[in-house]
């Protein structure tokens, strides 16, 4: 399937759901999932994946054994191409419009350790510094979870001690519902913006694969 943009279908659908998050409506609109918001998502990955590495589209379930939200159907459909753990790229469909990101989501014990270093090192943390100023001069959003107070081991008068900080590490762009999401234009779109991202998706993975 060559991909053409996501339908407005696809936003609608999530429009719906987030009011109606059951069952019966899932069932009642499945089709319109599969056909319009799947189906182009496996498409756009598909177009990514000779250049970027095959993605994984996730499931529109929700876990809810632990959530004190138990609706059933996630308000979003993703899709993830990792570089390393937890490290890679991403692309978003909801209500909301289109998203796309790059970096670590989620680091803990070793691998949060290394980044730390890298981060803490001055030839490998400025050049982190460099990268994370470079997209944001390219109209990109820097976001992660970060921590109040300062990781242990480290000075809170470190020259990138925000940095440091991080417990994840993430440039993100949105399209929103600009009209060239509608279209296959939106494939360079993305294509275009992982590339910009992937000094940074290299970096974190190279401190996290050693």
């Amino acid at each position: 399937m060559e991909f053409t943009g996501f339908p407005v279908a696809a936003l609608d659908f999530y429009d719906d759901l987030e009011v109606d998050n059951t069952k019966s409506f899932w069932e009642a609109h499945k089709a319109v999932y599969a056909d319009q918001v799947r189906a182009p998502m496996v498409a756009l990955t598909d177009a990514l994946a000779q250049e970027f590495g095959e993605a994984k589209v996730f499931r529109p379930y929700r876990d809810v054994r632990f959530a004190k939200d138990k609706t059933p159907y996630k308000t979003h459909q993703g899709a993830f191409v990792g570089a390393a753990p937890s490290t890679g790229w991403y692309v978003e469909v909801s209500a909301a419009g289109v998203r796309i990101g790059g970096g670590t989501y989620h680091a803990a014990g070793p691998e949060l350790a290394a980044i730390r270093e890298g981060i803490a090192d001055d030839r490998t943390g400025k050049l982190l510094e460099r990268i994370l100023r470079d997209l944001e001069r390219g109209g990109f959003d820097i976001a992660g979870d970060q921590l109040k107070t300062s990781p242990r081991g480290y000075a809170k008068d470190h020259p990138r001690i925000a940095l440091l900080r991080h417990k994840s590490l993430l440039g993100m762009r949105s399209y929103g519902f600009e009209p060239y999401v509608h279209t296959a234009e939106l494939l360079d779109r993305v294509r275009q913006d992982w590339r910009r991202l992937r000094p940074l998706v290299n970096w974190l993975a190279e401190r996290i694969e050693g």
